[in-house]
């Protein structure tokens, strides 16, 4: 990052969004493993105020906009977990990897629709450079029904 570029905390804040209090781990991991350069994400859920929000399945319970919405709020709990470990979002320097998990019906085929909610607050906050590899799959289920589980590998200084 430069020290004319904005920091993505303040891009998040001109952007209309707020980064959720993160959320404590619900079994036994840490939200954030760090190995030299390279952050790895646990998997997060649409988390707000300590509950769920977005609860249920694509195609059944939910439009695909609110799809889309679950996994940028989803995103926006990995990077306050992300901020929680590093301390400032501007030692991120690249996205490298995203898994997004829906819990969907068995015909539902929008999943890239679902994860372009993560990948458009990514490339919105950090820049077109932070285009990354991704995986979209539907499933079954999710823990405690949230409709998008995302998990990272983020490149850091």
């Amino acid at each position: 990052m430069t020290t004319t570029a904005k920091r993505p905390e303040d891009v998040l804040e001109e952007l209309g969004y707020v980064l959720p209090a993160p959320f404590p781990p619900a079994a036994a991991y840490v939200p954030v493993r760090i190995d030299g350069s390279i952050a790895y994400v646990s998997g997060h859920g649409p988390m707000r105020d300590g509950g769920v929000v977005f609860p249920g399945k694509l195609g059944s319970d939910l439009s695909v906009e609110q799809g889309y919405e679950s996994a940028q709020l989803t995103m926006l709990n990995v990077l306050a977990s992300l901020k929680a470990e590093l301390g400032e979002l501007s030692r991120i320097t690249a996205f490298l990897k995203l898994l997004v998990l829906i819990n969907a019906t068995e015909d539902f085929a929008q999943q890239p629709v679902i994860a372009d909610g993560a990948s458009d607050l990514i490339l919105a906050v950090f820049g077109p450079g932070n285009v990354h590899a991704r995986s979209a799959i539907g499933v079954a289920s999710l823990p405690f029904r949230i409709s998008t589980e995302i998990e990272a590998v983020v490149r850091i200084d």
